[in-house]
């Protein structure tokens, strides 16, 4: 999905390149949109996985709690692995020629 939107936005990324924008810029640009979606699916998903996984680890003999860092910790690790996976296909982006892209027009 991050490749594909990367190539959506090609023209959009050639005329912020040729306007000035530093990689770093054209990477907050795309990852921006991922880091969103995937808060918003953490904070979606999370009070449901506890709900779900309190009420069932309670019916065994040996009650256990599930723990809150469990949860923090999964919301730090899917937040790496996308912004390394947009951050791949930023840099990539950022990288060509500008004039590739604009030529067309």
């Amino acid at each position: 999905m991050a490749s594909f939107m990367a190539e959506q936005r090609f023209k959009e990324i050639g005329i912020c390149k040729v306007l000035g924008a530093s990689v770093f810029a054209l990477w907050q640009l795309l990852s921006k949109d991922f880091a969103v979606l995937v808060s918003v699916s953490i904070s979606i998903a999370s009070p449901a996985a506890y709900y779900f996984m309190h009420h069932w680890l309670r019916n065994y003999q040996y009650h256990t709690d599930v723990a809150w860092w469990i949860f923090i910790v999964t919301a730090i690790g899917a937040m790496l692995i996308t912004l390394i996976t947009v951050s791949f296909q930023a840099v990539k982006a950022a990288q060509a020629n500008p004039i590739k892209s604009l030529r067309s027009e």
